[in-house]
Formats: structure tokens, sequence, C-alpha cells
């Protein structure tokens, strides 16, 4: 038997104040796009912003549909996207920004654990690891350098 530990690397910062230019544009173009999200069930909007290696900047939301599970997150939606029209761009950065109808958002929304693995199939896809932000509708920020940070167990075909 081995006995082993993972180790997560992460920063957080206070507010986006604290981010460099770049990034700070990015978490706020995740809020902003966060509140024009469909979803009139669950009152939890999401919004994502990804930074191609062209410095070209895709947003998106969630949408919720009434047969549930038929709706799609903000991040699988923007990186679906970029992957379909920009294939041979590498992502560089995706911010995520999540908020609710219900009550102020001021800690980090994480991605779902789907959204983790597709995360994971593109940094496989471009051999380089993606910077992850995420964020509520204010207040601090959380950053990861690769999604083996937040999946450390990803599913791998090769």
């Amino acid at each position: 038997m081995q006995n082993k530990k993972i180790e997560i690397n992460y920063c957080i910062y206070l507010s986006s104040e604290e981010l460099t230019e770049e990034d700070k544009k990015l978490v706020l173009q995740a809020r902003a796009i966060s509140l024009k999200a469909y979803a009139p069930y669950s009152q939890f909007r999401v919004g994502t912003a990804i930074l191609l290696s062209s410095n070209k900047v895709i947003v998106a939301n969630n949408q919720e549909n009434a047969s549930y599970p038929e709706g799609l997150c903000a991040e699988r939606i923007a990186l679906f996207y970029a992957s379909a029209n920009y294939p041979n761009k590498k992502i560089k950065t995706i911010a995520i920004a999540g908020n609710s109808e219900l009550q102020i958002t001021d800690n980090p929304i994480t991605p779902c654990g789907a959204c983790r693995q597709v995360i994971a199939e593109y940094e496989i896809k471009q051999k380089e690891k993606i910077k992850i932000l995420m964020t509520g509708i204010s207040g601090k920020i959380i950053a990861v350098k690769g999604i083996d940070n937040l999946l450390p167990f990803c599913f791998k075909m090769k």
C-alpha cells in the first residue's frame, strides 16, 4: 500500500482591485453577464468570461429549462462556443461569477463537477493549464492555475 497526499494551490484576492487589469476585466465581465442569465427555476445566475490566446473574450451565462436537467452551465456554453468558433486558439483564463436573486452572493462560486471535467478536457487538448478565477457578484476572488487544483482525479482517455 502507498499513502499519498494531494495538495492544491490557490490565491485569494479580497477584491477585484487586487487583480491584474486583464483579470479584473474578465471578472467584471463575468459578473455583468451573470445578471442576464435565464434562471427562472433556481434563481441562481452564473456568468463566465473566457480569455483566448488571441485576446478575444467570450462571455456566456447559464440557461435553465423546465425539463431539468436540459439547461446548461455558463462555463460549458462558453467553452463549447470558443472551441467551435476558435478551434486553434488556446484558453488562457476563465472567470466564473455566480449570484442569487434570493441572497447576496459575495463568496466565490466554483464550477460544478461536469464543468470541471470539461475544463480538464480543454487543458488536455491544448497541453496548457487554464487560469480559473472564481467569484460571487461581489467580494473576494479565488484563483487557481490548472484544473488539477479543483479536480485532481479527472477522467482521462489517454
